[in-house]
């Protein structure tokens, strides 16, 4: 939770953190890949998503073939879904990669033919100017190349954001936040969310220890779960 949508606040939220953040077109996440903090990595479906909205609305063949070539990306990542980050590597610098580095030129020429006011030439633009975040993917396994496990995550609080309205003050939005937070880790990870915040509840009431609290989060609770049995 935040109260406004100020570059500082991802700034502070992420103090500390360094590597590669996947975001979406966001500006401020900017903000921390200039002072070198963070390297970013963007979604390819942000970008599919401007070329698609024209090419729905009638005949646009830049915008078409643009989506065919992003969706020769995504045929390549179904096929490796699932497998190490060195093999998805692999793949990508075999096969993505010669996709992207045809791509980024086709869309500089077809810029210079368009008029530079309209939708088309602002989707070619966005592209364009997070070119190297957008092909981060290909070079490291790790990163995935959308932020769509995310953007599911958060729909449900987008769909409550007008009921969000009613949180009382600032303090009762970071608790809300806190809370979905778990619940979407919990869901992430496989940890079934109900049981899972009735039974830390329930251990911090009965005076679980501070100095372990790591204990409690989603990602060890399985773990930890586990120990207690056999305690």
């Amino acid at each position: 939770y935040a109260p406004d949508r100020k570059a500082e606040r991802p700034i502070v939220h992420l103090a500390g953190f360094a590597g590669i953040l996947q975001v979406d077109g966001y500006a401020g996440y900017r903000v921390m890949a200039e002072r070198g903090d963070v390297e970013l990595a963007f979604c390819w479906s942000h970008v599919r998503r401007r070329f698609y909205e024209l090419a729905a609305a009638g005949p646009a063949p830049i915008a078409s073939e643009a989506l065919e070539r992003i969706a020769g990306l995504y045929v390549i990542e179904a096929e490796i879904r699932g497998r190490t980050a060195d093999e998805r590597r692999a793949v990508r610098q075999e096969k993505s990669r010669p996709i992207a580095d045809e791509f980024e030129p086709w869309m500089r020429a077809k810029l210079g033919l368009i008029s530079q006011k309209t939708k088309l030439a602002e989707a070619v633009r966005y592209a364009l100017s997070r070119w190297d975040g957008l092909t981060r993917f290909i070079a490291d396994g790790r990163v995935e190349i959308d932020s769509n496990v995310v953007e599911r995550a958060i729909r449900p609080i987008a769909l409550n954001r007008k009921n969000a309205l009613f949180a009382g003050s600032d303090g009762g939005g970071e608790h809300w936040a806190v809370i979905a937070s778990l619940i979407e880790t919990c869901k992430l990870i496989g940890v079934e969310p109900h049981a899972y915040l009735a039974d830390v509840i329930t251990r911090i009431v009965n005076d679980h220890p501070n100095s372990q609290i790591d204990e409690l989060l989603p990602w060890a609770y399985l773990a930890t779960q586990e120990r207690w049995r056999v305690a």
